[in-house]
């Protein structure tokens, strides 16, 4: 059997952009580890974040609404999803590798605690350190996945992920594509949402702004991706009048939807539910799972409660915190 994994390697070096990484020239694993046979590294890093226990909870965590009726909102899975695809369109337009920009994609949220940038808001809080759910989405790819041993991914993946959001750009062009369409996929989605629950309507977007990117979900996130597969060079980025037009399409969604009290008035309670099972726990670490107790003696008690409340989705969290504080009927 040919080894399908140098075919590709080759394929690659062959038909990607020069300003493509390629994965044979990764800077590889913490821990070594035998190459495979059928798979790049890129793309065995993608099958392992696709099958870790944190991927499968994204379902149940907050996009934007907390706990909505409806099965039409977005969760923490379907932005995933939306900002993989956004991303792989980039991607390809620009020959870049996919399979890096992919893995990249899927990991990027893996951290994100319940309820949302609200659970990330309160957990830094309480927290004596700084609480990011970037750090955290690689925290959780090193170090807490698959009983503590981590994913050991490549180091390419990891500055991916870790620099997906803020701070310093990550290093590969494939990391920066993932960058930008997390913004262009998250602040479309979030105004479907926002129209969908009757929070906005199409008409109070900015005329100019319409004008500039479309009327309509699909119209903007082309014109957006058109922007950045043009203007492109040793950077990711758009042209300046598009990048404009979208700032202030995220200022108007910030304005509109994530300080409007109807879309957030649920959001109140969130400190005190987060609050409330961090204190049980500081105080009964016990209670946590097993291995949330070699945390505790490696890294200290409060770094492994902001461990275990951040893996925790939406309900299990209302769950635990129902279990600890709200009394439950007397039966006979």
């Amino acid at each position: 059997m040919p080894n399908i994994r140098e075919i590709t390697e080759k394929i690659e070096r062959e038909i990607l952009s020069d300003k493509a990484f390629l994965s044979s020239e990764s800077r590889g694993r913490k821990r070594e580890e035998k190459q495979d046979e059928l798979r790049t590294d890129f793309q065995r890093d993608r099958d392992r974040i696709i099958h870790s226990k944190a991927f499968r909870r994204l379902k149940h965590k907050t996009q934007v609404f907390l706990s909505p009726e409806s099965d039409h909102y977005r969760t923490r899975m379907t932005h995933t999803l939306e900002v993989s695809q956004v991303a792989r369109t980039i991607s390809r337009a620009l020959r870049l590798n996919e399979d890096l920009t992919e893995a990249i994609a899927m990991g990027h949220d893996l951290g994100h605690t319940p309820f949302g940038h609200a659970g990330e808001r309160a957990l830094d809080k309480l927290t004596s350190f700084s609480f990011t759910h970037f750090e955290q989405s690689a925290r959780v790819c090193e170090r807490l996945e698959k009983n503590l041993k981590g994913l050991n991914l490549t180091y390419e993946v990891l500055d991916g992920i870790r620099n997906h959001t803020k701070g310093q750009l990550p290093e590969t062009l494939e990391g920066q594509v993932v960058r930008i369409a997390d913004r262009i996929a998250y602040i479309n989605h979030d105004i479907d949402d926002a129209v969908r629950g009757d929070i906005i309507h199409n008409d109070d977007i900015p005329f100019n702004i319409k004008l500039a990117l479309g009327t309509t979900t699909g119209d903007r996130i082309t014109a957006l991706v058109k922007s950045v597969v043009q203007n492109t060079d040793d950077v990711v980025k758009m042209d300046a009048e598009t990048d404009e037009m979208f700032n202030s399409l995220h200022t108007f969604l910030f304005d509109n939807v994530y300080r409007n009290p109807k879309a957030k008035s649920e959001e109140t309670k969130v400190d005190g539910i987060i609050e409330g099972l961090f204190n049980y726990f500081i105080e009964n670490p016990h209670k946590m799972p097993e291995e949330f107790s070699v945390i505790c003696n490696e890294e200290g008690v409060e770094r492994a409660v902001a461990d275990y409340i951040a893996g925790m989705t939406d309900h299990y969290a209302i769950l635990t915190y129902s279990n600890i504080y709200i009394p439950k009927s007397w039966g006979i």
